[in-house]
């Protein structure tokens, strides 16, 4: 008997074309690993080896944006004795989103001037990108700064159900949208040289702490600043202190981190450490993480 004959339709599929089993929790290795690996060659092509990486709220709006919404706000609770929970939490909102709002503009300004700052060495082993999370907010402002300055930035995206994906000022071929948040960690990390946390809520606290973590335990090797932008903020949320009074810090802890104020001062403390680390010492182009 003859072997019976088979289109090529009727073959199964292979298995890394198989979209059912990819997307099937057994697969979810494979998908990790492809989060893993598909950047890396990515990062490779666009010669993208040092980053400063900019945290913070996704709720932070640039203040024309937070004044209009605050006088709608306003508008509806006006000459009303009554109004209902659902307006008087849209005023509360509307009222910290003016007051948060000169972050955003800061934030722009500061990724800007670290921008033109990296496009002007003369080393050009050493790019120190602007690197975003890519969403809207502070990220939005990260990402806006640097195309201001005429630079590239990088957002790595994650898909979450009440996010609007990524902003528009990210640079093409560096847009990244993550599934899993450990990998999305990794590639920030990784690549950073400097962090700057703006304010903002669960999130930007989850990636700073994991941060600091990583360098107080010297999981990081690299010399990394990391500023914290907003005493006001920073002063009201934590008190520092009280982690060394209570004796789970040291006190030399604290000096893992800088709050600063104002562009100038978080630019300028910046620059300062990554030019001692990266460019008078003649420190190889791929330091290690």
């Amino acid at each position: 008997m003859e072997p019976q004959q088979y289109a090529e339709s009727d073959w199964p599929p292979k298995a890394y074309k198989n979209a059912d089993f990819l997307n099937s929790s057994e697969a979810r290795k494979v998908r990790v690993l492809c989060e893993m690996t598909e950047p890396e060659s990515r990062f490779r092509a666009e010669n993208v080896e040092d980053t400063i990486v900019m945290f913070g709220s996704a709720r932070i709006r640039p203040g024309e944006d937070a004044e209009k919404r605050l006088k709608a706000a306003e508008e509806r609770v006006a000459g009303n004795p009554e109004p209902t929970k659902l307006e008087r939490d849209a005023l509360r909102q509307a009222k910290a989103a003016v007051k948060a709002a000169p972050y955003y503009t800061a934030c722009v300004e500061l990724s800007e001037a670290l921008t033109r700052w990296s496009m002007g060495l003369k080393d050009r082993r050493r790019r120190f990108i602007v690197c975003s999370g890519g969403g809207p907010g502070i990220m939005e402002a990260a990402n806006r700064g640097a195309r201001q300055a005429g630079g590239c930035s990088i957002g790595l995206g994650i898909s979450l159900p009440f996010e609007q994906g990524l902003n528009p000022y990210i640079t093409r071929n560096l847009q990244f949208e993550f599934h899993y948040f450990f990998v999305r960690k990794y590639w920030f990390v990784y690549l950073a040289k400097a962090l700057v946390v703006f304010p903002g809520g669960f999130g930007t606290m989850d990636e700073l702490f994991e941060t600091l973590t990583l360098v107080q335990t010297r999981k990081i090797k690299k010399a990394m600043p990391v500023v914290l932008f907003g005493s006001e903020f920073w002063n009201d949320i934590l008190n520092f202190d009280k982690f060394v009074e209570w004796g789970v810090i040291s006190p030399e802890d604290l000096d893992l981190f800088k709050i600063c104020d104002t562009v100038d001062e978080a630019r300028e403390h910046i620059t300062t450490a990554l030019t001692e680390r990266y460019l008078n010492n003649a420190a190889p182009a791929k330091s290690p993480a």
